[in-house]
């Protein structure tokens, strides 16, 4: 019962599709484990529809659709995080400015060129996959976007600044780092075809390598870098998909 419950948690936190609750401090860093599966149930509910005929004739509708219940199932939570990392990384190469920038609430110039090519970007991504049906590809999209912030997270745990990301990373061990490679791998295979699974997620982590350098230069690491490699994945598993029409 303790793995749905944790499950059923991660759900809630990352996602409207549960009831969101307080997560005891000591049980957060165990929802690292289940982000990769809670990427496809997402991925699941925003293409269902989709697969079962919905704006058939009309991919485009389709994708910015998709993409538009990925920004609402999500609260924008991973796009926020997006945002703050553009505007901060302007200003990285003064670490503490780079922090005062990111902690801002408010959304710069940067933060939103950045969320514009990635709305853009997946709305052309999804169209593509949309156009020749593969529904199943656009769900393991999700899955390598948390599969991908699972490893960033195992590769700076050291420099986990203190809040609720720290909570998390602290949970992106080896072996959870492992099981999320693993299960997002096969759901590739399955749902996408080999060629597109080992190239999505190589370009995924090709795509997370400049956040782990700017990690190390301003010293630190939040839940802002989450949400970023997020993203990051998803748009590299589109592109692992396209590279191969």
């Amino acid at each position: 019962m303790s793995i749905i419950r944790r499950f059923v948690d991660t759900l809630g936190f990352l996602t409207r599709l549960a009831p969101a609750r307080v997560i005891p401090e000591e049980e957060m860093n165990r929802c690292m484990a289940y982000m990769a599966p809670v990427g496809a149930v997402l991925g699941a509910v925003v293409v269902l529809p989709f697969y079962l005929g919905l704006f058939g004739s009309a991919p485009w509708i389709q994708a910015w659709l998709m993409v538009a219940a990925n920004i609402y199932l999500t609260r924008g939570l991973h796009f926020d995080g997006l945002a703050d990392i553009c505007d901060g990384v302007t200003t990285h190469a003064v670490p503490e400015r780079f922090w005062e920038v990111v902690k801002d609430s408010h959304t710069g110039a940067f933060g939103s060129m950045g969320l514009v090519m990635m709305i853009v970007g997946q709305v052309l991504l999804f169209h593509e996959m949309a156009v020749v049906g593969a529904f199943g590809a656009i769900l393991w999209v999700f899955v390598v976007g948390r599969g991908v912030s699972v490893w960033l997270g195992y590769t700076v745990r050291h420099l986990a600044r203190p809040g609720l990301g720290k909570l998390y990373i602290d949970g992106a061990t080896l072996p959870v780092a492992l099981w999320s490679t693993a299960f997002t791998f096969l759901i590739g295979l399955i749902l996408a075809g080999p060629l597109t699974t080992v190239c999505g997620m190589l370009i995924a982590g090709i795509a997370i390598i400049p956040l782990h350098k700017l990690a190390t230069h301003v010293g630190g690491v939040n839940g802002d870098f989450l949400g970023c490699a997020t993203l990051l994945g998803e748009l590299a598993a589109g592109l692992g998909f396209v590279l191969f029409l």
